[in-house]
């Protein structure tokens, strides 16, 4: 592969020196694919600012390495109130301070919530939406009063993050973006954009079993695959993520080298405008056809090198996942009759946006080859690359950006071990306007609005999954809210003289919650 001939003709025999660290005993360097764009969690864009964000904020439960639901900022929590209007019930754990010294209150989350559930300022503002009121019991104990059931709120880690109200009024909206304040086990010091995040490990934090023991971490960004493993060889860094796909076998041999490899929280698709009438993916023919021209297990196998775990509609070990819902096989035969069946015996041209920031493992290699596969059946594409911000910009509608015209890979997290609710929410269910339903939704189908909208109402587990499983199959039989493919297997490596335990979320693996040096 051209990666492995560039590292052994510029390295030829070198070898990770595990005495060395990139800088000293006092600071982890860390190198990271991509950046995320904001520093503040109401106005998260995507799972790429949790990397950032993961590392200085808390909310009030989480999932532990093992995928467990934990409490975190809250000691405790309980679903009170009838099954038509619920209350979540919950207790704040006392001595917990922000990074300014300022002791966390329920007021605080009263204020997360406020600005969660502003469109102006959320583009998640959806996740409130049942939310009838915030109730203040007192400075440790708030109870939210919900107007009808909302089965999404609790898979997502009761949603709200621990946000400092006084220092926020006080430092306004810039100032906050500029120097934020949590709660979390790192503060932060700095940032040169695209450059680096300094953070300090906060002295002061709550959790005394689980927090880093060592002083600094810097957070470099280094989009480059062959720099970024180039970094890590010669020691100027002491750990990277998204190691090269065509490199990982290397990696996990290298002697001083620790590794962990894991599914990422990540679903990626296929989408298109289905939900414009003049649109020729509004043709239920034409959707299928996209299906069956791309062959999503050959672009694991050859682009991805493996690294890649094939879904249809829901992942393995997620709620409601169904191993009888098989993928449209690929068949450009079959894409090409229904293409001509449709009304585009000679195919038509359409735009073709590609991620060009690597969010993920090799997703723009990914992107080219969905759009070359396409190409084979007459879906002829103008592409155009699109850097993290301009790409998430062109899927998200109603921010009065131009909307997305065309093929366009994307991806919707469903979190690990894995809930489609709220995803479905945003990319399935069509675009209403101040609600934020339908966020990304590039479908529009009654049926399947009506059926979202149950699974969030729904809050028995059981049924939940049920619905699950209909919705499904509903969605791949129609081809809405895009083409399933894969998530990613991504891959992390350290220097093996440092402890790192991966937890998932938030940081999406990248957390260094409990990050040191061995003695």
């Amino acid at each position: 592969m051209i990666i492995s001939r560039l590292f052994a003709v510029a390295f030829g025999l070198l070898a990770l020196n595990t005495t060395i660290s990139a800088q000293t005993k006092n600071t982890i360097v860390a190198a990271l694919a991509a950046e995320g764009e904001v520093l503040d969690p109401t106005r998260s864009i995507g799972g790429a600012d949790q990397y950032f964000i993961g590392q200085m904020f808390e909310q009030l439960v989480r999932f532990d390495p093992n995928l467990k639901m934990v409490n975190w900022l809250a000691e405790s929590w309980s679903i009170e109130g009838t099954a038509d209007k619920p209350i979540i019930d919950v207790h704040l754990r006392k001595g917990v301070n922000f990074h300014n010294g300022d002791p966390l209150t329920s007021a605080d989350f009263e204020f997360s919530y406020e600005r969660l559930r502003d469109p102006k300022i959320s583009r998640f503002s959806y996740t409130q939406a049942n939310v009838e009121r915030f109730e203040i019991v007192d400075n440790h104990h708030f109870k939210l009063h919900f107007k009808a059931p909302d089965g999404n709120y609790i898979p997502n880690a009761l949603q709200l993050w621990a946000i400092p109200k006084k220092y926020f009024e006080k430092a306004g909206e810039e100032g906050f973006a500029k120097a934020p304040v949590g709660t979390g086990p790192w503060k932060f010091v700095s940032r040169s954009i695209k450059e680096d995040l300094k953070l300090a490990a906060f002295d002061d934090y709550w959790n005394k079993d689980a927090r880093p023991k060592v002083k600094n971490l810097v957070l470099k960004i280094i989009p480059d695959d062959v720099t970024r493993l180039a970094a890590f060889k010669s020691g100027a860094v002491d750990w990277i993520d998204a190691v090269p796909l065509s490199e990982v076998n290397e990696i996990k041999k290298m002697p001083g080298v620790a590794a962990f490899t894991a599914v990422s929280r990540n679903n990626l698709y296929i989408d298109f405008p289905a939900h414009k009438p003049d649109s020729p993916f509004s043709k239920l023919k034409v959707r299928q056809a996209v299906a069956h021209a791309v062959d999503v297990d050959a672009i694991i196998k050859s682009v991805l090198f493996g690294q890649g775990e094939r879904y249809v509609e829901v992942g393995m070990g997620e709620a409601g996942y169904d191993p009888n819902l098989q993928a449209y096989p690929y068949d450009v035969k079959k894409a090409k009759e229904l293409l001509a069946e449709a009304g585009y015996p000679n195919g038509f041209e359409t735009p073709c946006y590609n991620l060009i920031t690597p969010r993920e493992p090799n997703v723009k290699e990914m992107g080219e080859a969905v759009f070359a596969y396409l190409g084979t059946v007459g879906i002829r594409c103008k592409v155009q690359g699109l850097e993290y911000l301009a790409w998430s910009n062109l899927a998200y509608r109603g921010l009065g950006h131009p909307e997305m015209d065309g093929i366009m890979p994307l991806m919707w997290a469903h979190g690990l071990p894995g809930d489609p609710g709220e995803p479905w929410s945003g990319m399935l269910h069509s675009f209403i306007p101040g609600t934020g339903f339908g966020a990304v939704s590039h479908s529009e189908d009654p049926k399947a609005d009506a059926m979202v909208e149950a699974l969030k109402n729904t809050m028995n587990p059981e049924k939940r999954v049920e619905l699950i499983k209909q919705i499904a199959r509903y969605k791949h039989e129609r081809v809405l809210g895009g083409v399933t493919t894969y998530r990613p297997i991504i891959t992390l490596a350290w220097r093996d003289d440092i402890a790192f335990r991966p937890w998932p979320w938030p940081g999406l693996w990248r957390q260094f919650q409990e990050a040191s040096f061995k003695e």
